[in-house]
């Protein structure tokens, strides 16, 4: 009975999302003018507890990278046009994807397996598609401690990869 009532209900989710605004986002390792090698998708899908997060990424760096939605929708000069980490609060704060005070533009870690290959699945829980719109996706050489110490914005280093988040698809 249990296994019936689980399956229903992952069922509905599934259903759920497959109505849900979704958008995929190219992203290219970063250079002087925005588009080197062409790495991937990430495929952004508002789901009912944020925004689903689905990489499907190659030839990045084995580990943990910080992930963040970046202000402006520019991946040039290195992803440094991009600007900062998405914070229409005006926080200041880098606390992480959970913490409600701090950048809305943090998003979990993006990890990355032995082989370079990025695809496991994560959740921002207070972002929608919507709100990323018109923005910039980075990638991270370091990982993320969610934190503005010891290093600002989480000590995630230079900015390796990029995508302009800017062509809404319904699915």
């Amino acid at each position: 009975m249990f296994q019936r009532i689980a399956a229903t209900i992952m069922l509905l989710s599934v259903c759920t999302l497959c109505q849900a605004r979704s958008i995929s986002v190219p992203i290219y390792k970063t250079t002087k003018t925005g588009h080197g090698a062409y790495l991937g998708t990430v495929t952004l899908t508002d789901g009912l507890y944020g925004m689903l997060i689905q990489p499907h990424l190659h030839d990045l760096p084995p580990g943990e990278h910080g992930f963040h939605i970046h202000q402006n929708p520019n991946c040039a000069d290195y992803g440094l046009d991009a600007g900062g980490h998405l914070d229409p609060a005006h926080t200041d704060k880098h606390l992480g994807p959970y913490n409600s005070y701090g950048h809305l533009g943090d998003l979990p870690v993006l990890m990355v397996n032995q082989h370079g290959i990025a695809d496991t699945e994560t959740l921002a829980p207070r972002l929608t598609v919507s709100d990323a719109i018109g923005h910039s996706l980075m990638i991270h050489e370091f990982g993320d401690n969610y934190s503005d110490t010891p290093k600002a914005n989480g000590g995630g280093g230079a900015r390796i990869a990029c995508g302009v988040i800017e062509m809404e698809q319904s699915q």
